[in-house]
């Protein structure tokens, strides 16, 4: 599925533009600067499918991208840092935790951390969000590639201890590294296995 053809749908600033609720939707989100957009790109074998940016806060709206009339991915503003004023921050928060709450085909929430930094204190009010929304969510590293092996079993065991206290949380987690592709098929497998069982359209 992950080799056939990917296309952006809409960039939606506002609840009226979403597009009709119709695939099943996996959403990405994470603080500022998490890899979101880098590794929905490794997902889906494509260079520049999502824009990337060092610069924490480039995703502006809510990204929509169909994969192959199976799956409908959603990259998610970051939260915590970005570079805009408070206004436009908080209207961004505002459409996301909107989009979060009353998505009927929302499946699962992919919660990208940062494997350097793990779970931080602008991540705990968002699993707590989940929560208290029943909205499941899978914990996904990033940036793998940056620890040494025994500091990132370390921050696996430590993560997954925090998970077992979240009701919404998968059980388990997903370790990954957009630069060298460790973890990306284990977590399309994971996605595959929500997807639509034919391609429509």
């Amino acid at each position: 599925m992950f080799a056939r053809p990917c296309r952006f749908v809409a960039g939606v600033v506002g609840l009226d533009g979403m597009p009709a609720p119709a695939l099943p939707e996996i959403a990405f989100a994470g603080r500022s600067n998490a890899g979101k957009s880098s590794l929905v790109n490794a997902v889906t074998g494509r260079r520049a499918l999502a824009r990337t940016s060092n610069t924490p806060g480039r995703t502006r709206e809510l990204n929509f991208f169909d994969l192959d009339g199976r799956l409908m991915l959603v990259d998610l503003p970051g939260y915590g840092y970005a570079a805009a004023s408070k206004t436009k921050i908080n209207a961004w928060t505002r459409l996301a935790e909107a989009y979060l709450r009353g998505r009927p085909t929302l499946q699962r929430v992919c919660l990208l951390l940062d494997a350097r930094r793990g779970i931080t204190a602008a991540d705990e009010p968002v699993m707590a969000a989940f929560d208290q929304s029943a909205v499941s969510f899978l914990a996904v590293l990033t940036k793998c590639d940056k620890l040494a092996p025994e500091a990132l079993t370390a921050q696996i065991a430590a993560i997954e201890a925090a998970l077992a206290t979240h009701v919404a949380a998968y059980p388990s987690l997903i370790s990954t590294s957009a630069r060298t592709g460790d973890g990306i098929a284990a977590l399309r497998s994971h996605l595959a296995a929500l997807a639509t069982a034919e391609r429509i359209g």
